[in-house]
């Protein structure tokens, strides 16, 4: 399995090699890192599960992002990485589970959510990975990709589009960011959810003083 994991993760830093800061090959490193403390506090997790999907979560990223959001990375993602997992003769029942763990970490609205322990934690690892101080800067980097505001209302914000001049990172906080605590999945990832949350409020009242607003 180390050399199945080492020839998927070659592959996935050429593949995410020119995407963007917020969905780089270093955000899977970090998400990759969240998954393994996750999964050593929720006893049970089928680890080869949780580090392989953790790795491949992202790849479909880049096209999403070319797609200005038209096409779901989660869905594409879990196909491309099938595609890269039969390649290398793994198991129909191992490249399911994983492509599902994929699939299932962008769970929103109608989706179907995490099922298993291995989705949910997959899940977790990479909502802790855009809160706190490393979701802060996350949500500036790209706002300023996408040539939006330093900071705006709260109307403004909430009353804009995606992709927007007034997409900034206050509108990704009051849209997304700030329910991420509650919609954690494991009992760990609540708990380190916690902490994070707590100083990315803090540090959204602060601006908000700062500016006036």
């Amino acid at each position: 399995m180390n050399s199945i994991f080492s020839a998927l993760e070659a592959e996935v830093k050429s593949l995410l090699e020119s995407a963007s800061g917020c969905h780089d090959f270093d955000h899977t490193m970090r998400v990759l890192a969240n998954a393994r403390r996750l999964a050593a506090l929720e006893s049970g997790a089928d680890l080869a599960v949780v580090e392989t999907a953790a790795l491949l979560h992202d790849i479909g990223r880049p096209e999403e992002i070319r797609s200005k959001g038209r096409h779901c990375h989660a869905r594409y993602g879990a196909e491309l990485a099938a595609v890269m997992m039969e390649k290398l003769d793994c198991s129909p029942d191992f490249i399911a589970r994983v492509a599902a763990c994929i699939r299932t970490h962008r769970f929103r609205g109608r989706q179907t959510p995490p099922q298993t322990l291995e989705e949910k934690i997959v899940y977790d690892a990479d909502k802790l990975d855009s809160i706190g101080a490393v979701g802060i800067g996350r949500a500036f980097y790209f706002a300023g990709r996408e040539g939006a505001r330093l900071h705006n209302t709260a109307e403004e914000a909430v009353n804009s589009a995606e992709y927007s001049r007034e997409d900034s990172a206050y509108r990704e906080y009051l849209v997304k960011l700030r329910h991420v605590e509650e919609r954690m999945l494991t009992a760990s990832g609540r708990e380190l959810a916690r902490e994070r949350a707590a100083f990315m409020h803090e540090f959204f009242d602060r601006l908000n003083a700062e500016t006036g607003q």
